[in-house]
């Protein structure tokens, strides 16, 4: 197949730190199941490629999903992408915004009761849902991510990420970051935030118009991640392993 998808070496020499290391029985070669893992993930295909339909160039389909599935757990490839993003020097702005990504029906079989709460899968007026919270840079570039249940509200995605936010002037949001105690969270850090106020506000929000706008930058990034046809629709059950795909394709889009 001519569209198969290989790491380069240079790539590889910068992922190799983050590899955890081998016991016993030396691993087989990291380049091409990690190759495999990454054209898995990124498939545009309708339905989802399975990875027993993995190309036989990536080896035995065994190996690429016990691979992903172990490290994913373990945090592996969340620490891939926030490794090369803590050097993103950024020092101006950054953004935060949410997006909503769909659940599959094979994520959201066997939940529980309440609707899978542990799975951070809930029911939204689009259906079930998990939703991703996210910090990016003023080149639109992903910082951090998180992700939620569905329902989850806007204040607790930027709640869990405050406290790894950089040093940086500026932080642009939406109306839904409209609040009195994220304002004051983000001056405390000497952050400005440039968030338009909510309607029902009695005292209207000053905020600059046009450093606003370049906010489109992060819905361009949820765009190009959604791209990834793991990421746009979400079929694994584990939240674990879901946010290793979205890291993973941050990972190779970006960093």
């Amino acid at each position: 197949m001519s569209d198969l998808f290989w790491l380069t070496d240079a790539q590889m020499a910068r992922l190799a730190p983050f590899f955890p290391k081998s016991r016993g029985k030396p691993r087989v070669d990291g380049k091409r199941v990690l190759s495999g893992i990454i054209f898995i993930n990124r498939n545009r295909n309708r339905n989802g490629l399975r990875w027993r339909d993995a190309p036989a160039a990536y080896g035995p389909h065994k190996t690429l999903y016990s691979r992903w599935k172990r490290w994913s757990e373990k945090g592996i490839f969340a620490r891939m992408m926030a490794g090369p993003a803590a050097e993103h020097g950024e020092k101006t702005t950054v953004m935060i915004d949410a997006t909503y990504l769909k659940a599959h029906r094979t994520a959201t079989s066997m939940a529980s009761k309440k609707g899978g709460g542990g799975r951070l899968i809930s029911r939204t007026k689009g259906g079930m849902n998990t939703k991703l919270h996210a910090i990016c840079d003023s080149q639109g570039r992903p910082i951090d991510l998180f992700v939620t249940a569905g329902q989850v509200s806007d204040y607790i995605g930027a709640r869990a990420l405050l406290s790894g936010l950089p040093k940086v002037k500026w932080l642009p949001g939406d109306r839904g970051y409209d609040a009195d105690w994220f304002r004051e969270a983000l001056q405390n850090k000497g952050i400005r935030a440039c968030i338009p106020g909510r309607k029902k506000r009695k005292t209207p929000v000053k905020y600059e118009k046009r450093r606003y706008k370049r906010r489109n930058r992060i819905e361009i990034m949820f765009g190009r991640l959604k791209d990834w046809r793991r990421v746009a629709t979400r079929y694994d059950r584990c939240p674990k392993v879901f946010l290793s795909a979205i890291a993973l394709a941050a990972l190779v889009i970006y960093w």
